[in-house]
Protein backbone atom coordinates (compact mmCIF):
# COMPACT_ATOMS: atom_id res chain seq x y z
CA UNK A 1 0.00 0.00 0.00
CA UNK A 2 1.47 3.54 -1.17
CA UNK A 3 0.93 5.47 1.90
CA UNK A 4 2.50 9.53 0.95
CA UNK A 5 2.08 12.24 3.02
CA UNK A 6 -0.20 10.14 5.34
CA UNK A 7 -2.60 9.40 2.73
CA UNK A 8 -3.54 6.29 1.35
CA UNK A 9 -3.32 6.12 -2.22
CA UNK A 10 -5.77 4.18 -4.14
CA UNK A 11 -3.98 0.36 -5.41
CA UNK A 12 -5.87 0.83 -8.97
CA UNK A 13 -5.10 4.34 -9.91
CA UNK A 14 -3.13 5.43 -12.22
CA UNK A 15 0.21 7.25 -10.33
CA UNK A 16 -1.18 10.52 -11.90
CA UNK A 17 -4.41 10.44 -10.82
CA UNK A 18 -4.02 8.84 -7.33
CA UNK A 19 -1.65 11.64 -6.19
CA UNK A 20 -4.26 13.88 -6.65
CA UNK A 21 -5.84 12.21 -3.66
CA UNK A 22 -3.45 14.49 -1.56
CA UNK A 23 -4.56 17.76 -0.43
CA UNK A 24 -2.30 20.61 -2.36
CA UNK A 25 -1.60 18.37 -5.31
CA UNK A 26 -3.92 18.81 -8.20
CA UNK A 27 -3.56 17.52 -11.92
CA UNK A 28 -0.79 19.94 -13.07
CA UNK A 29 1.69 18.91 -9.74
CA UNK A 30 0.85 15.37 -10.28
CA UNK A 31 2.12 15.58 -14.08
CA UNK A 32 5.12 17.94 -12.16
CA UNK A 33 6.36 15.16 -10.22
CA UNK A 34 5.54 12.04 -12.39
CA UNK A 35 7.88 13.83 -15.57
CA UNK A 36 10.59 15.27 -13.27
CA UNK A 37 11.01 11.49 -11.42
CA UNK A 38 10.68 9.46 -14.87
CA UNK A 39 7.74 7.81 -13.84
CA UNK A 40 5.55 6.96 -16.68
CA UNK A 41 2.46 8.18 -16.68
CA UNK A 42 0.47 5.13 -17.57
CA UNK A 43 2.00 3.04 -14.56
CA UNK A 44 -0.75 2.14 -11.78
CA UNK A 45 0.36 2.59 -7.65
CA UNK A 46 0.36 -1.03 -7.31
CA UNK A 47 3.23 -1.44 -9.73
CA UNK A 48 5.64 1.23 -8.14
CA UNK A 49 8.75 -0.23 -6.41
CA UNK A 50 9.13 0.79 -3.31
CA UNK A 51 12.13 2.71 -4.55
CA UNK A 52 9.81 5.33 -6.70
CA UNK A 53 7.43 5.38 -3.76
CA UNK A 54 9.97 6.46 -1.58
CA UNK A 55 11.86 9.22 -4.71
CA UNK A 56 7.58 10.79 -4.58
CA UNK A 57 7.78 10.62 -0.96
CA UNK A 58 10.71 12.92 -0.60
CA UNK A 59 9.72 14.71 -3.75
CA UNK A 60 6.71 16.38 -2.21
CA UNK A 61 8.20 16.45 1.21
CA UNK A 62 11.15 18.70 0.40
CA UNK A 63 8.67 21.00 -3.19
CA UNK A 64 5.33 20.93 -1.02
CA UNK A 65 3.30 22.09 1.17
CA UNK A 66 0.49 19.56 1.61
CA UNK A 67 -2.23 18.51 4.10
CA UNK A 68 -1.81 19.65 7.54
CA UNK A 69 0.58 22.05 6.59
CA UNK A 70 -1.40 23.68 4.14
CA UNK A 71 -4.61 23.57 5.69
CA UNK A 72 -2.90 25.07 9.04
CA UNK A 73 -1.57 28.02 6.80
CA UNK A 74 -4.48 28.84 5.17
CA UNK A 75 -6.74 28.81 8.52
CA UNK A 76 -3.90 31.10 9.64
CA UNK A 77 -4.25 33.51 6.83
CA UNK A 78 -8.16 33.23 7.24
CA UNK A 79 -7.90 34.07 10.92
CA UNK A 80 -5.02 36.94 9.94
CA UNK A 81 -7.57 38.62 7.76
CA UNK A 82 -10.32 38.57 10.48
CA UNK A 83 -7.74 39.68 13.17
CA UNK A 84 -7.31 42.85 10.89
CA UNK A 85 -10.59 43.34 10.41
CA UNK A 86 -10.58 43.59 6.25
CA UNK A 87 -13.43 43.44 4.73
CA UNK A 88 -12.93 39.49 3.27
CA UNK A 89 -12.45 39.22 6.40
CA UNK A 90 -15.76 40.27 7.79
CA UNK A 91 -17.14 38.05 5.10
CA UNK A 92 -15.36 34.73 6.18
CA UNK A 93 -16.53 35.60 9.83
CA UNK A 94 -20.57 36.10 8.59
CA UNK A 95 -19.60 32.63 6.44
CA UNK A 96 -20.78 34.92 3.28
CA UNK A 97 -19.32 34.60 -0.23
CA UNK A 98 -15.52 36.59 -0.18
CA UNK A 99 -15.00 37.24 -3.97
CA UNK A 100 -17.93 39.55 -4.67
CA UNK A 101 -20.56 36.95 -5.60
CA UNK A 102 -24.31 38.13 -5.13
CA UNK A 103 -26.11 37.14 -1.59
CA UNK A 104 -29.61 37.60 -2.87
CA UNK A 105 -31.28 34.71 -4.62
CA UNK A 106 -27.58 32.08 -4.39
CA UNK A 107 -24.81 31.67 -2.42
CA UNK A 108 -27.36 28.94 -0.47
CA UNK A 109 -23.98 26.26 -0.40
CA UNK A 110 -21.88 29.85 1.44
CA UNK A 111 -24.92 30.33 3.83
CA UNK A 112 -26.40 27.15 4.62
CA UNK A 113 -30.30 25.86 4.35
CA UNK A 114 -32.61 28.72 3.82
CA UNK A 115 -34.76 29.64 7.14
CA UNK A 116 -38.15 30.98 6.44
CA UNK A 117 -38.67 34.36 8.04
CA UNK A 118 -43.02 34.75 9.01
CA UNK A 119 -44.46 37.39 7.34
CA UNK A 120 -41.73 38.26 4.94
CA UNK A 121 -43.09 39.92 1.81
CA UNK A 122 -41.33 38.49 -1.51
CA UNK A 123 -40.99 41.35 -4.15
CA UNK A 124 -40.04 40.55 -7.35
CA UNK A 125 -36.27 41.93 -8.69
CA UNK A 126 -36.46 45.24 -10.53
CA UNK A 127 -34.82 45.00 -14.28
Amino acid sequence: MARIAGINIPQNKVVRIGLTYIYGIGNKHSHDICKSLNIPSSKRVNQLTDDEILRIREYIDKNFNVEGELRRETSVNIKRLIDLATYKGSRHKKKLPVRGQRTRCNARTRKGKAIAIAGKKITPLKK
